[in-house]
Formats: C-alpha cells, structure tokens, sequence
C-alpha cells in the first residue's frame, strides 16, 4: 500500500541534478580519466577564509545567531542590499522593499505563491530553469513555454501572443540559467513595459548577476520610478560568496507585495538563517575585491568554452556566460541516452537538453546544458577534447 500523493506533485518530474547524480552509480573512473562533472551549478571550494572566520566568530559569540529572527530577514543585511542596488541600478529601493529568504529558489516559490494559484498561468522562456518549472507544476500554476529560438533571447512580441485572462507573470533569467546568455537592457525594457501594460509581474532572477561580462548596471528597470506594482527581482548570495549550504537569497518588490509573502515565508521557514544572513553582510561589506577576482575566472573560463567549441566540429555553442554554456550536438542520439553513455565512455556527467524543455519539444535532444564554473581552463580543455574524440 502507498501514501496518497498530490497529483499536482507527482505531475512532475523528479529533481534534475539528483536523477544525473544517479547515473555515477557503479561506474568506476580510472586515474588518467578522472569525472569530469559539469552537471551543476554550484561552487565547491568553501568560502574565503575571512568569511568563515566571521560565521565562526558569529556562531560562538552571538546568541541571536541561533534564535529566530524577523521573518523577512535582518534589517541591517536589508538595507546594505537597497543602498548597494541602488547605488548599482541607479535607482531607490529602501529596506523595507527587500526580503531576505531561504536561497533564491524559495525567492521564486514565495513570489509565485503569492502571485498565483491553481489554474493560472505563468509565461517561462524555454530552455527554463527546471526548478521553477517544478514549483509551477506543484503549485497547479500551468507553466506556458516561450520558445528562444536559436540566440536564447525572448520575444516580447512572442510572449504578448501568449498572455490570456489567466497569465499572471513573465519570468526573465539574466545572466540566464540553462542558457547562459546575457539579456540587453534594451529587451528587459520591452518586458517591463509589456508587463506593466498588461497588468502583470515581471520576475527577473538575476542569480548570476556578479558574473556579468558588461561593466555597469545590466538594466536600467529600478531607475524607472514606476517599478514598483511589477518588478520583482530575485537574487542569491550562494554564487558570489560560495554560500550555497547557508541557504541566503533575495527579493525586491514593492512593501505591499512582501506583506504578503511574509506570511508564505513564515509558514514554510519562520525566518532565513541567521548565521547564513549574517555571512552574506559580511561578504557585502568586505568582499567586493574578491569577488572581482571571482568574475575575472568565470570570464576566462567563459572564453575557454568559446574558444574550445570554436574548433569542436559538428557542435555549436548556443549561449555562454556566467556558470553556463548551453550546446547543441552533432550525433543521431538523443541527448537524454547520450548524457548516460558519456559517464561510462568518456568521463562527462551534464546535463541533457530535455531537462529544461517542455516534453514535445524535440530540441531538447539536440542540447546539452555545461556548467562549468567548477572546471578551470585546462579542465575545459580537457572537455572539449573528450567531446571532440566520443563516438556513439
């Protein structure tokens, strides 16, 4: 006998990143060809060692570390967050329009759960990010795919097309995850217009936002003084700061807007970490030097991944930036059993395609998704000559 489930739940599919994990099981790597693992986007070196320090310190010295604390987060780390956006975006956002969550995927839950419920309509660019998919397909919310087309870029004229009585939002990823593409400021201009005449929410997840190619601010949205009422913006300190196990992110949105998610986040967490919030302030206010030291690897790391499928016959490099490079393959295989056979035969655990496109979107098994923010500039080298050597 099973426990009854949601169907809502079992509607969709199961984590990515787990199920990839799943495919090491019982394969051994030899010595002189060790894995080669660029399924996930996540640092794995701990944080620097000042910001550890200061965790211990906080642990050991501060009682209100281990207590609850305000449910929309600390307010000294909510207003370092306005006063640094503002002075980035070259607009105003006070503290009370920033909440500090459990990670920015409980950014994005706690936006959608108060935007939208069963029935509803969310409009996502394709190739999505798989876990707001998932958080729609849980929520009963219908996810509606707006195709990119070969440069990864939305259509704001596509999406007009797309919007019923029943949409409620359009989700923007820049730097984006799978794809790894910049968007212009330009084209998110043409969303928040398009938002704000059709009376919905633009979310923007700028999660990679530190890992920028472009110097200055990559929009122009919060100098607008009429962002408020449809600009929610997402963020994650786990990137900049390696902070990913401390579980920090965040949202900006108008003060009406976070009365309401405070009541989703009281439920679901009562309050963010306090240790995890108190490392993300002090990664604010000291490490700004260091993580343009970070930047600076990612972006040779990014022009590895362009130089090496320059010379990689038969494939082609679809986006690249930030931790991501998103591919296209040359062989008859789906990229689904593709992605299997290259564990055992070539030492490469990624991403297939079909992880972040609809199910009856054929495209998806012609792609791949690299994160490679894990694997230095030789490493990549030795990534594209496994690709470029693997026959099926």
């Amino acid at each position: 006998m099973s426990l009854p489930l949601n169907p809502a739940m079992s509607a969709t599919f199961a984590p990515p990143v787990m199920e990839a994990r799943r495919w090491l099981e019982g394969v051994t790597f030899p010595p002189d060809r060790p894995l080669i693992n660029v399924s996930q986007a996540a640092p794995v070196d701990p944080p620097p060692e000042g910001l550890r320090q200061a965790i211990a310190e906080a642990a050991l010295t501060r009682a209100e570390a281990h207590l609850y604390g305000p449910v929309l987060g600390l307010p000294d780390l909510r207003a370092e967050v306005a006063a640094q956006w503002s002075a980035a975006y070259g607009g105003s956002i006070a503290p009370e329009e920033v909440a500090i969550t459990q990670g920015c995927n409980q950014a994005f839950c706690a936006a959608l759960a108060t935007l939208a419920g069963a029935g509803d309509e969310v409009i996502l660019p394709t190739p999505w990010y798989f876990n707001h998919k998932m958080w729609l397909d849980m929520a009963g919310v219908r996810a509606v795919p707006l195709p990119t087309g070969d440069d990864l870029l939305p259509d704001p004229a596509r999406a007009a097309a797309l919007i019923t009585d029943r949409t409620r939002a359009i989700v923007l990823v820049s730097p984006n995850n799978p794809g790894g593409v910049e968007y212009p400021s330009a084209l998110l201009r043409a969303f928040f217009d398009l938002a704000r005449a059709r009376g919905l929410a633009l979310i923007v997840d700028e999660t990679y936002r530190d890992f920028d190619s472009r110097t200055g601010a990559p929009h122009d949205l919060f100098a607008n003084p009429d962002w408020r009422g449809t600009l929610i913006h997402l963020y994650s300190f786990s990137k900049a700061y390696r902070l990913t196990g401390h579980r920090v992110g965040a949202i900006v949105a108008d003060r009406a807007f976070l009365a309401e998610i405070e009541k989703f986040l009281d439920t679901v967490a009562i309050c963010p970490s306090q240790l995890g919030q108190i490392a993300a302030l002090w990664g604010m206010r000291n490490l700004s030097q260091w993580v343009a030291g970070e930047r600076a690897e990612i972006l040779t790391r990014r022009a590895a991944m362009t130089e090496g499928f320059a010379r990689l016959q038969g494939w082609r490099l679809l986006g690249c930036g930030a931790y991501f490079a998103y591919v296209e393959h040359p062989h008859a295989l789906p990229s689904p059993e593709m992605a299997k056979r290259l564990v055992a035969e070539a030492g490469i655990l990624m991403l297939p395609g079909t992880m972040f496109m609809p199910e009856d979107d054929a495209a998806g098994k012609r792609q791949f998704r690299i994160a490679f923010a894990n694997v230095d500039a030789a490493g990549i080298g030795r990534l594209i000559d496994r690709l470029a050597t693997w026959q099926p």
